[in-house]
């Protein structure tokens, strides 16, 4: 079978469905392949969001995007379009999104103030970039004001304030003096976070008359200085020391909100003489390790990288010899939205299936909102293949028209994220990326990777032959990995040749050859050698090596790991490395590394350099080994052993190793015995009996080891009775009926003799008994049957030989075999404790019933029904262990109002006894689950109908249904909280009398007499006012979808015709068709498209007399129609009739009705040349449009503005009065805020213009430009 780096197929299934939901093709990058392949728009460079600008520089907005086909870049400024061609001083750079605003050749940059988002398109879809906010920097002057001389007491506190002037960004301050010297500050003086300089107390030495505040505004490199301060400090004696009082902040408590990730500071400066000394402590807390600091003499506590869990209460407390004052700060952590899993480009093949998955946090839980090419998603085009659940959207079987950027929106109060992510379908023919006929070289023996890089779509599959007709490769000799590499992981000399690798998809097949060649490795054949070389001589190490006759190899040679020295007395040959007059310096580890393009090789050795002795030199060396072995005062237990020692070698022996062999029970393997001094020759060796003893001597000195010497002459001792017996004998039990007996054998050498045997002895104990024994040989086991169930016997195993018994043995304690206990445990009692907990008694059983080790006793529980719904089910019994001789025990886990069973039943080392008989108890009633769902349905104007399902756990008898409910109104605040009892036995409630077009949280939960369970809650919309408009969704920042409905079906009939017109309540340019049929048939509808948006269309061909049905619906709304209307078509008429246009009175009225309007026509001509003039407004009337729609008299709502290029829909205050002014409160982002005024009028584009308001301008404002640029503050914080 071939072997694949993938799961096994047990979970086949399993990950198929997994790969098909989360994986997605992967494009290999190849520079030529992604020049070739379509890709949707991927925005890389954006300015940042809040972009704060010079006013005296050009103004740079970037955005950059890739794609293929090359995107096209397009900006809207405050919501709407932006028109650069328009604007002389805007450009846009060549093949970029980059916007540059000229302002050094007169443009002014508050003129460009706003929000602006850039959108990059092409053929596949459109990325959109972030809200990017301009704002240009302000560093205004100080505001002139009359600054009095501070006199103040020696002793007292003092605060010199600074109120720089609110700059863009804030200024950073400082005090200085006349001289643009910072003045000291201590922990006595010190500047606060507010830039205010605070005196703990003042001394005479802070009189002066230059205490000067200073703003510096970095962005435009301007510092703005306030006026001097003078300080006066007049001495009373004594002076009065005082205790502690804290100048800021004020009062005992206070709070403060700190977003997560940011740097957290709190201040306290006191007040007090002696000057106070702070301390900074956490309630119920430790300050944070690592991220906690103090300055301004510990008066400011910082804590960078706050979270969550720095929340809580932080108390400073000032402190001196008089006593202490301390002040409380509530922090408490928020959170802009952060990412938790950001959505992923998606690249997949027609037919298969993906996900986009956005998720983050933040505090408060950010709003998730989905945007399709940047458009929002409820209203973007359909895609079949396309479903939102949340936070992910769902593919399934996609098509290329699928491909499209998503954008994912994560906002709340603090800020907001936004993520493009494209999905990017496409059906390409299998390519093959590797080169063709590319070579790979690997060293025999090691693995070989043959790639196959490769891409297609669908994926395509990846087959190898060997050969140019070789069959396709299989085996356990070949691993195939995904990415179509092919591995052989032991290459052989035979695997050298031709490997062809096929790719193949539906649309393709596409081939490739690479080669492989197996070399042989490279060896070295002669290794350097340990060597020892005298001072000032002469060393060489040889490195001989073997290698494959094409490779080239080099050879390296390293000193203690490191390059030679540059010394010329070191000489590298061809295959040596030789050293000239050695000194100690050249003392160290040499080694030969052996480089080959595909191996390397390395062999070491050690040169120790010794002193050069005078004459002759002196060589060091290991000992030569000792000889001349001899054995003496041979006894039964002890011999002597004698040698001659070999060259020392010029380092002194140290010690002597004595090693022996037993050659009669391990021939071949020599022992350690012993090891003397080395000024020692003869030793007394201690022997066992029945050994035939082999000796060898080692000497040892500084240099290493001798070789062994010769071995003795063999001396075989006399055998002997045992000296000691088996070790380990345990008696126990297999069966009722035996006694199992076991020991561990003696090894051979302990014998002492031939004939090794055991005798095993037993006995019961505390029986008058005689030893039962018997003799046994190779073996360490014995089973003793017949015996009492479970009794306990004396036990021994004693060794002998041919030549007697060992000492005689210890006792040890067995038992026979147990057998299961007889009797049950009687008495048994329940205590319900409450109800989930209950405790259970017992009487424990006579020991002498158990029949074996009482291991502990067992409780079998198990439910039988619940009281609450008297059904029994599947009985699932559960078991409690309780160890040693307890008796009582603790059931916990048990569900509230049921009846259980339960029985007791010991257990010993066999098993479990009888069951004692079951005991039945009850548990009381508990608090419910919560209900197992909540739906609320069927929203109207002033009423929501909630349906819900009993708790799966109702834990007794439910005596009612709890809700409460609140409104929510747009800034997340809750409304008064109204609560509803309702009765246990309703499913479904129906609230009446709500408002309209509000939130509603709703909370829900069941009771029973002992209480509440847990809640359950869910939030729904009572549906639109009729204005036809939902408001904004919380935090959303965009305007919902709108409730569609077609009503007031209205039917106008003739002979052969009828004119069918509707009301519709809607999202735009809906498609609709007409559906008719004649009525009581039941033939299928026909079906009539009406051309464009109108609200009414004419059936023709109908037969007169008839009487038929109609219904209006609208496209890609599925299922989505109005009610059935009815009508009946008119008789037909007598086929002789009159001729209205030859009757007299009708020429006649037509005469007078031309006249009327010449006359007229004649009026307005003389009153055009007398030039007079009237207002714009008639001039709308005058020469109206037919696609603009004029303000709406009945809701006084603006009518949608547009022309035949441009449809844009005002996106706020799209309900005003009926006098076309705007009111602020009707928005949070009021239109009057972005206007000249309360009058400020829209033109067409949505701007204001001024000859709506009676102002005359030479030229109309472009986009929503006004005299004051408009606050981009709401535009931080949430994206439209």
């Amino acid at each position: 079978m071939m072997r694949k780096k993938s799961v096994s197929a047990s979970k086949a299934s399993l990950v198929l469905f997994l790969c098909q939901m989360i994986s997605a093709l992967e494009v290999p990058l190849d520079s030529k392949l992604l020049e070739e392949l379509s890709q949707p728009p991927t925005i890389t460079q954006q300015s940042p969001k809040d972009y704060i600008v010079d006013p005296r520089e050009n103004i740079v907005i970037q955005c950059e995007a890739k794609g293929k086909p090359p995107p096209s870049f397009s900006w809207t400024r405050n919501g709407t379009h932006f028109d650069i061609d328009k604007d002389a001083q805007v450009t846009m750079k060549p093949n970029s999104g980059t916007l540059v605003i000229n302002i050094m050749n007169g443009g002014k940059a508050e003129a460009y103030e706003g929000v602006y988002q850039c959108t990059a398109r092409n053929e596949r879809g459109a990325a959109i970039s972030n809200n990017i906010v301009i704002r240009p920097s302000r560093s205004p002057l100080w505001t002139k004001e009359k600054l009095e001389p501070n006199q103040v007491r020696e002793g007292d506190s003092l605060v010199l304030h600074c109120r720089p002037p609110v700059g863009l960004p804030p200024p950073i301050i400082f005090w200085m003096d006349n001289a643009f010297q910072r003045l000291p500050q201590s922990e006595r003086v010190s500047q606060g976070l507010n830039g205010d300089l605070y005196f703990s107390n003042v001394q005479p030495e802070d009189t002066r008359e230059d205490y000067i505040c200073y703003a510096r505004f970095n962005h435009t490199q301007t510092i703005q200085q306030k006026q001097p301060i003078s300080v006066k400090v007049f001495s009373t004696k004594p002076v009065t020391e005082r205790q502690p009082v804290l100048l800021t902040p004020t009062g005992s408590t206070s709070t403060k909100v700190e977003l997560r990730g940011n740097v957290l500071l709190l201040e306290c400066i006191a007040a007090g003489l002696p000057t106070p000394v702070i301390r900074w402590i956490k309630e119920g807390g430790e300050l944070p390790a690592n991220r906690t600091f103090f300055e301004n003499f510990k008066k400011t506590l910082k804590i960078i990288d706050v979270s969550e869990a720095d929340s809580g209460n932080y108390k400073c407390i000032a402190r001196n010899i008089l006593g202490s004052a301390h002040h409380v700060i509530s922090v408490t952590v928020k959170a802009a939205p952060y990412w938790i899993t950001a959505p992923r480009n998606l690249v997949l093949s027609p037919g298969e299936d993906g996900t986009l998955i956005c998720r983050a946090n933040g505090n408060p839980k950010p709003n998730i909102s989905w945007l399709a090419n940047g458009v929002p998603i409820a209203i973007a085009p359909e895609d079949p293949s396309r479903k939102v659940d949340g936070d992910t959207i769902i593919f399934s079987h996609v098509q290329e028209r699928s491909s499209a950027v998503y954008q994912c929106n994560a906002s709340n109060e603090y800020g907001y994220l936004l993520a493009n992510a494209f999905v990017n379908v496409l059906a390409e023919p299998p390519r093959i990326l590797t080169s063709a006929n590319k070579l790979y070289q690997v060293i025999s023996d090691s693995p070989a990777l043959l790639d196959c890089a490769y891409f297609g779509s669908p994926k395509p599959e990846i087959e190898w032959f060997k050969g140019v007709k070789g069959s396709i490769l299989r085996g356990n000799e070949y691993i195939f990995h995904d990415n179509g590499t092919l591995e052989i992981p032991v290459a052989q000399k035979d695997s050298t040749g031709t490997y062809t690798c096929v790719a193949r998809n539906e649309l393709g097949k596409i081939q490739n050859e690479v080669q492989l060649e197996v070399k042989d490795p490279t060896m070295i054949i002669k290794q350097p050698e340990y060597k020892v070389v005298q001072r000032y001589g002469q060393v060489s190490f040889e490195c001989i090596i073997k290698h494959d006759s094409t490779l080239l190899p080099t050879v390296i040679w390293l000193k203690d790991n490191d390059e030679l020295p540059d010394d010329e007395r070191f000489l590298v040959g061809k295959d040596n490395l030789t050293i000239m007059n050695v000194t100690d310096r050249d003392d160290g580890t040499y080694t030969c590394i052996v480089n080959t393009t595909l191996d390397s090789v390395s062999a070491s050795a050690v040169l120790t350099v010794v002193a050069a002795p005078p004459t002759p030199a002196i060589i060091y060396a290991r000992p030569n080994p000792p000889f001349d072995l001899e054995l003496t005062g041979q006894l039964e237990r002890s011999v002597e052993l004698s040698w001659i020692p070999g060259d020392e070698n010029n380092s002194p022996i140290t010690n002597f190793v004595i090693e022996y062999e037993d050659g009669l029970h391990e021939p071949g393997v020599w022992h350690y015995q012993t090891e003397v001094p080395g000024t020692q020759t003869t030793v007394q060796l201690k022997l066992s009996p029945y050994v035939n003893y082999s000796f060898r001597v080692i000497a040892v000195n500084e240099i290493g080891r001798s070789q062994p010497s010769e071995p003795s002459e063999q001396y075989l001792t006399k055998s002997a009775s045992p000296d000691e017996n088996p070790s380990n004998v345990q008696g126990i039990g297999s069966e009722p009926d035996n006694l199992v007996i076991t020991w561990e054998s003696l090894k051979g050498f302990q014998s002492n003799g031939p004939g090794l045997q055991y005798k095993v002895s037993w006995r019961q104990k505390d029986v008058d008994d005689e030893w039962t024994s018997v003799i046994v040989a190779n073996v360490s086991k014995y089973i003793v049957s017949g015996t009492p169930t479970f009794v306990p016997y004396e036990i021994k195993v004693q060794a002998l030989n041919d030549l007697g018994y060992a000492p005689e043995p210890s006792e040890v304690i067995g038992h026979s075999g147990e057998d299961l206990p007889m009797v049950a445990p009687g008495n048994v009692q329940v205590h319900v404790v409450n109800s989930t907990l209950a405790k259970v008694h017992w009487d424990p059983v006579p020991l002498k019933t158990v029949r074996g080790h009482l291991q502990g006793y067992k409780v079998y529980y198990w439910k039988v029904q619940s009281l609450s719904r008297r059904s029994r089910r599947h009985v699932e019994k559960k078991i409690l262990t309780f160890r040693g001789n307890k008796t009582f025990g603790m059931l916990p886990g048990l569900e509230p109002y049921s009846s259980y069973k339960l029985n007791v039943r010991v257990v010993n080392g066999k098993g479990e006894g009888p069951a004692s008989p079951d005991k039945v108890f009850k548990t009381p009633e508990g608090v419910p689950s919560s209900p197992s769902f909540l739906k609320i349905t069927n929203p109207t104007l002033d009423s929501l109908t909630l349906e819900w399902g009993s708790p799966t756990h109702p834990n007794g008898v439910l005596t009612s249904y709890i809700l409460k409910f609140q409104p929510i109104n747009n800034t997340h605040e809750l409304g008064p909280l109204v609560e509803i009892r309702i009765p246990a036995n309703e499913s479904s409630l129906i609230l009446k009398n709500l408002n309209y077009s509000t939130r509603y949280k709703f909370y829900f939960n069941a009771q029973t007499s002992v209480g509440s369970g847990s809640q359950i809650t869910e939030e729904a919309v009572t549906i639109m006012d009729e204005a036809g408009i939902l408001r904004p969704a919380v935090g959303a920042g965009k305007v919902q979808p709108l409730y569609p409905r077609i009503r007031n079906v209205t039917t106008a009939a003739a002979e052969t015709y009828a004119n069918i017109s509707w009301e519709y309540e809607g999202p735009d340019h809906a498609n609709f068709y007409v559906e008719y049929g004649v009525a009581g048939s039941k033939e299928d509808w026909k079906k009539e498209i009406v051309n464009g948006s109108r609200s009414f269309f004419v059936l023709k061909g109908l037969t007169p007399g008839t009487a038929y049905k109609v219904r209006v619906g609208a496209e890609g709304l599925s299922g989505f129609r109005s009610s059935e209307d009815v009508f009946e078509t008119g008789p037909a008429m007598a086929s002789r009739q009159v001729d209205i246009a030859t009757q007299g009175w009708f020429i006649g009225l037509m005469c007078a009705v031309a006249l009327l309007i010449l006359i007229l026509l004649i009026v307005c001509f003389i009153r055009r040349n007398k030039g007079g003039k009237y207002p714009v407004k008639e001039k709308e009337d005058a020469h109206a449009d037919p696609e603009i729609q004029p303000m709406k008299e009945d809701d006084g709502t603006f009518g949608e503005y547009s022309d035949a290029e441009d449809h844009k829909p005002l996106k706020k205050g799209s309900r005003t009065p009926s006098d076309r002014t705007v009111k602020k409160e009707d928005s949070d982002d009021s239109l009057v805020d972005y206007g000249e005024g309360v009058n400020g009028q829209f033109n067409e584009d949505g701007s204001f213009i001024g000859q709506y308001s009676g102002k005359k301008e030479k030229e109309p404002a472009e986009g929503n430009e006004s005299s004051e640029a408009p606050s981009p503050v709401n535009a931080m914080n949430s994206f439209v």
